[in-house]
């Protein structure tokens, strides 16, 4: 099982960069830099580029919607560049709110807009002249629809690779299942090993029956907030204003991919209460209304026992990287938790 750290989007990036140069020596394997409404994940992975020299470096992930698929290839194309082939796309569709609220964008045809993104994407990367005649996008534009100048174009440069590898951000079933079927790597949110089998392992298995060989195995990186001690209970409470935002606040109600997968999990009513609090502006109450039960059950925090067994969860539910999220405002201890994980990998 591979490590991996994430970047907090919300600020501290130039104080995160000198601990991810100190956890690359102590053997972390990738470095994931989320994107939401946010600074974007692409200059601050350029940044890191420079700051490293081994771990792989990836997006965490960048919207679909508001990259044309050709700017999004060469996009990667150039990290994958400046990083000497050390880049994996992540993608994803966000959501809604994210979407139509931040970018003025449709949220729409999530499934065969990724579809048609990753097969333009690779088209790109192997230095074909794109041309796409999909449902959703069209390259080279038609003549009804433009001057009819447009000719087929490839990609300038010779990239370092000609297949980068694509991580897709998933959760519904369908999504789940295209995933399995074309992608290199399938990153789910809020993993409860216990769980994943039921909630995804139909999709997961329909995708595979469709999947290429030649793509390898299915990276499943799943993220989970980490502390290990035996006095570390109190951090539990760290990560809870997360799950009450997305369980809560991101979504209108029947439109929460968040809260839709806490209910597959068996927290129904605990996921109403969360999104009735937070959907009233009574945050402080809907942080308080998530139970350490769930928090406990999707992070590996308590002491080096417990969270060995957890680990053993992780992997028999198909975990091959552990993309870890240390609860901790201190770099030493940062440091050790991620040290000591690494020496319980099974």
């Amino acid at each position: 099982m591979r490590t991996g750290i994430f970047l907090n989007y919300a600020g501290g990036f130039l104080e995160a960069v000198d601990q991810i140069v100190e956890l690359e020596k102590v053997g972390v394997d990738v470095a994931f830099v989320a994107e939401a409404y946010s600074y974007d994940a692409i200059s601050q992975l350029g940044f890191l580029a420079a700051k490293t020299t081994r771990m792989e470096l990836a997006t965490g992930v960048v919207p679909i919607y508001i990259r044309t698929p050709t700017l999004l290839a060469m996009t990667a194309a150039g990290l994958d560049y400046v990083s000497d082939g050390r880049f994996r796309l992540g993608i994803g569709t966000s959501g809604p709110q994210v979407m139509e609220g931040f970018h003025g964008v449709p949220f729409d045809a999530p499934l065969g807009r990724t579809r048609e993104v990753i097969d333009i994407c690779r088209q790109v990367w192997r230095r074909e002249r794109v041309t796409y005649d999909g449902k959703h996008y069209q390259i080279p534009l038609p003549a009804d629809r433009g001057t009819g100048l447009g000719k087929p174009l490839q990609l300038i440069n010779h990239p370092v690779r000609d297949s980068i590898p694509i991580n897709i951000a998933a959760l519904g079933p369908k999504n789940v299942e295209l995933t399995a079927e074309i992608a290199n790597g399938w990153q789910p949110v809020f993993f409860l090993p216990e769980k994943a089998d039921e909630v995804w392992g139909d999709a997961l298995r329909a995708g595979f029956a469709k999947r290429d060989p030649a793509l390898g195995p299915l990276d499943v990186t799943v993220s989970a907030p980490l502390a290990i001690g035996d006095d570390v209970n109190d951090r539990l409470a760290w990560t809870k204003p997360q799950l009450a935002l997305y369980i809560g606040g991101m979504g209108a109600r029947g439109k929460n991919f968040y809260h839709n997968l806490a209910t597959r999990y068996g927290y129904g009513d605990v996921a109403n209460d969360i999104q009735d609090l937070y959907l009233a502006g009574k945050k402080t109450e809907a942080i308080a209304a998530v139970p350490d039960e769930l928090v406990r059950a999707v992070s590996l925090v308590g002491p080096r026992g417990y969270v060995k067994e957890r680990l053993a969860a992780f992997a028999e539910a198909g975990t091959t990287t552990l993309l870890l999220q240390p609860l901790s405002g201190d770099r030493a201890e940062t440091l050790r938790f991620v040290e000591e994980l690494r020496e319980l990998l099974p």
